[in-house]
Order: C-alpha cells, then sequence, then structure tokens
C-alpha cells in the first residue's frame, strides 16, 4: 500500500486570512507542520493540497523551497481537489490532515495509521475525533482510496463537498469505522489555528518548546500548559467552525 498524508492548505481563511504563512520564531505556521510531518514514520509522501487562486501561489513557493509535493484543485469542493491529489501521488490510502494543526504530534498520526494497518482490511476509515479525546490540532484520518472515490463520485451534498471525509464516516452502514483513543480525554485542549486567540497560543508553546526541543510532543504540550493553566483560557471561547 502507497500510503500518502494529503493536507489541506490555503490563504483564503475567512476567520484569519493567511494564517497558515503566519510566523513564530521566523519559520511559518505550515513550515512547522511539515517539519512534523516529515517525522511521520509509516507514509510513503507528503503533499500541500492547495488551491489554483493565485493567493496560494505563496504555499506553493513554500513547497517548492522544502522540496514538497502539491496539488492545485478547486477551492470549494475540497473532496475533488483531495480526490485529485490522491490520483495524481497514486495514493491506496490517504491520510488526511489540515494545515491548520502546527503541533500535530507525529506519534498520534503514526499510531492511527498503525490501527488502521493492523487491522487491514478491516476498516474503511478510522480516525482520532470519531470519538474525540484528543485535543482539536491532533484531528487524523486514514482511510482507503476506495472510500474515497466513492465519496467523490457519489456525495452531493455541500457539507460532503467541503469535508471531505462526512460521507464516508456518516454511513457506518455502509463503511466500517475504527475508532482510536486517548488514554485519558484532554478534548477541552484547542491547538488549532483559526482566530486570533488561537494564533496567540499556538504561539506561545512554539517559542516555550521549539528553541529547546524542535521535537516536542502532545505530552510536551500538556505538560507546559499545566505550568501555564491561564494560557489555556487565550482561546477557551473560540468556537469550532
Amino acid at each position: 500500500m502507497k500510503i500518502v498524508i494529503i493536507n489541506q492548505a490555503r490563504m483564503t481563511s475567512t476567520r484569519l486570512p493567511g494564517k497558515v504563512l503566519k510566523q513564530v520564531l521566523g519559520k511559518t505556521l505550515l513550515e512547522y507542520q511539515i517539519e512534523r510531518l516529515r517525522r511521520v514514520k509509516l507514509v510513503d509522501q507528503i503533499v500541500v493540497a492547495t488551491t489554483t487562486n493565485d493567493t496560494d501561489q505563496p504555499i506553493i513557493d513554500l513547497c517548492n523551497r522544502l522540496s514538497i509535493s502539491y496539488y492545485r484543485g478547486s477551492e470549494d469542493d475540497v473532496l475533488a481537489r483531495y480526490h485529485g491529489a490522491a490520483i495524481a501521488y497514486q495514493a491506496d490510502v490517504g491520510v488526511r490532515v489540515t494545515s491548520d494543526c502546527p503541533l500535530i504530534d507525529p506519534k498520534v498520526i503514526d499510531h492511527v495509521i498503525q490501527f488502521y494497518i493492523d487491522a487491514y482490511p478491516k476498516y474503511d476509515y478510522v480516525s482520532n475525533c470519531l470519538e474525540r479525546t484528543y485535543p482539536r490540532g491532533m484531528d487524523t484520518e486514514v482511510f482507503a482510496f476506495s472510500a474515497l472515490d466513492q465519496a467523490f463520485h457519489q456525495a452531493k451534498a455541500q457539507s460532503d463537498r467541503e469535508h471531505v471525509t462526512p460521507f464516508i464516516y456518516r454511513r457506518p452502514d455502509r463503511y466500517h469505522l475504527g475508532k482510536v483513543t486517548y488514554y485519558r480525554r484532554i478534548k477541552n485542549h484547542r491547538w488549532t489555528v483559526d482566530m486570533p486567540e488561537d494564533f496567540e497560543l499556538i504561539k506561545k508553546i512554539i517559542e516555550s518548546l521549539y528553541p529547546k526541543n524542535p521535537e516536542f510532543s502532545l505530552e510536551d504540550c500538556l505538560e507546559l500548559l499545566s505550568q501555564h493553566p491561564e494560557w489555556i483560557l487565550i482561546n477557551k471561547n473560540v468556537d469550532q467552525k
């Protein structure tokens, strides 16, 4: 099986435009994320799936500078963009992450992939967000290309086209779904970037951890926030879009 991480990224976020290229310590959030994705052991390739908009050219420039594969497709039909990327890079298994998660832990991604591999071919779709126990910002979905292909050809609802995987995970009668959970519930933490408050928190975490340990983990983030519990309040009131 060829396992490919396909990472959605665009500049035209409605709530925080250009968020993926916002900088901390002289490096963009997307660079931090790609650096972490490169430490995932169980994937064959990383692809950034962006749009054909001129506004997303800076993302392509960054991919070229970092020697990362990319694919350009529709801004609004993200399912089509994702499906096109999977075909272009011959993915048998897709690993979906999004570029607003710069702290995503490569060990978490490997854990979800390993769960899929160990049970293969039992599951069509496996994720750690069907039952949310991990913080937002660690979301990882792993699924067979065959399921993605069916979704691409059959999904009609706008929500299914915009968010890629709902067509699959909302049909447990049709697809075999697998849940990956953390050993305790820490879903109250929000480490994704959608609003200025989110960026403020992520900036504090990176500035605190990265200089001493560029490979900091989920557990390192938890330890840091236990030392600074007031930081959790920074984006506590942000609603998930």
